[in-house]
């Protein structure tokens, strides 16, 4: 009966009414507006592209760690059938990316108060031929470089696999971009 009484009051209920109309106001603007994204990563368009060629990069530099190469070429691979709906081919791809790993080095980054290295820099860089056979005018050669840094009281051993692994997504983000993403 209280409750009943609350809404009988005519205070109460030209406030109820007011929030209801509010609310109703903003449902229907709501539903009125709605925009819409997609985030698949690319900006290609499925009707003209559907397939890319992706060759596997050598290592073509002068300081070589076996499992990079394996590395490069399954991250790269990924990227593109994770993050598009391209069917990846052997031969005749819409979008054909190739390539080689051209520098691996490392060098001292700065040096402590005792004079010795106290960072290592270890560097990637990939030469990249990309070619986009729906439209040539896209078509590009360039370099892609990441870097990391370690400590220098660590192996280049110890830490190899992990800054590596970091790098590479690095320069496939950039590739992937600079090919798909139109960014």
């Amino acid at each position: 009966m209280k409750m009943l009484k609350k809404y009988l009051n005519p205070k109460t209920a030209s406030q109820a009414a007011l929030r209801f109309v509010a609310l109703f106001a903003f449902a229907i603007l709501a539903a009125g507006c709605s925009v819409s994204y997609t985030f698949n990563g690319s900006s290609i368009d499925y009707t003209k592209t559907k397939t890319i060629q992706i060759a596997d990069f050598p290592i073509r530099a002068s300081y070589v760690w076996g499992p990079m190469a394996a590395i490069f070429n399954g991250e790269l691979k990924d990227k593109f059938v994770n993050h598009t709906k391209l069917q990846l081919v052997k031969r005749n791809g819409d979008l054909k990316i190739e390539g080689q790993i051209t520098q691996y080095q490392q060098r001292n980054k700065s040096v402590s108060a005792e004079g010795t290295s106290a960072l290592i820099e270890l560097t990637m860089t990939v030469n990249v031929m990309f070619t986009n056979n729906v439209n040539h005018e896209e078509d590009f050669e360039r370099q892609f470089t990441s870097s990391k840094t370690y400590d220098s009281k660590l192996s280049l051993s110890s830490v190899q696999d992990d800054l590596v692994t970091q790098m590479t997504e690095d320069i496939v983000d950039q590739i992937f971009n600079a090919t798909v993403a139109n960014w």
